[in-house]
């Protein structure tokens, strides 16, 4: 983390450095990657929507690129899972927050038990973001009729087919949450462009972290 002189807002406020250039440049690769392939599956999903094939270029060049358009989101996603996957264990405080799920609706934060990076709800998104990307992994490659169907009984292909839309749609459920809450706790979407968050802001969303840096 860089000295706290170098991290300043235009009003002088000291901030955090929440997460690094490297850190944001992957979230972001995967995110336009999530939204290119949300788009494009949905225009594959049904003739109403086939609208949607124009952001891909058309349903042939769609159909061409959805597979490696998905494969690029696996890479990135996984990369960005392992960097994180250390702040996303369950502990104590966690199950507490989730008791209290009452307090956490009506933003009463000062009665919740302290929060590290991510709190209880952060890292169930997270859990269920790495099995959603499992399942599409998986089943895309049973499907990916130009390199790898062929070696698949029909039964497993349409199996696969039911499983990678299933997964597509928690997936999908899943990122409108985690922009929700994004929006909903003002500096979040900040975190994620800027890289920063007041110390104020750490200190009121995410107690226990912000005790650990100032700590270090």
């Amino acid at each position: 983390m860089k000295h706290d002189s170098e991290l300043r807002d235009v009003k002088g406020n000291l901030l955090i450095q929440r997460y690094t250039p490297n850190k944001r440049t992957n979230h972001w690769i995967t995110a336009i990657s999530f939204i290119l392939l949300a788009i494009s599956g949905l225009a594959m999903f049904h003739p109403s929507m086939s609208w949607l094939y124009a952001i891909l270029g058309g349903g042939q060049w769609t159909r061409i690129l959805y597979p490696f358009i998905g494969c690029v989101m696996f890479v990135s996603f996984l990369i960005l899972a392992l960097r994180f996957w250390h702040h996303n264990y369950l502990d104590k405080n966690d199950v507490q927050w989730m008791k209290q799920i009452g307090d956490v609706l009506a933003n009463r934060e000062d009665r919740l038990p302290e929060i590290g990076k991510y709190n209880a709800g952060q890292k169930l998104l997270f859990f269920t973001m790495v099995a959603c990307l499992l399942l599409l992994l998986a089943s895309g490659i049973v499907i990916w009729r130009r390199y790898f169907s062929f070696y698949f009984p029909i039964e497993i292909i349409r199996a696969a087919a039911v499983v990678h839309a299933f997964a597509a749609f928690v997936l999908i459920v899943g990122i409108i949450v985690h922009i929700y809450a994004a929006i909903w706790i003002k500096g979040s979407v900040g975190a994620m462009t800027r890289g920063t968050v007041t110390y104020g802001w750490a200190r009121k969303h995410h107690p226990k972290w912000f005790k650990q840096l100032i700590g270090k």
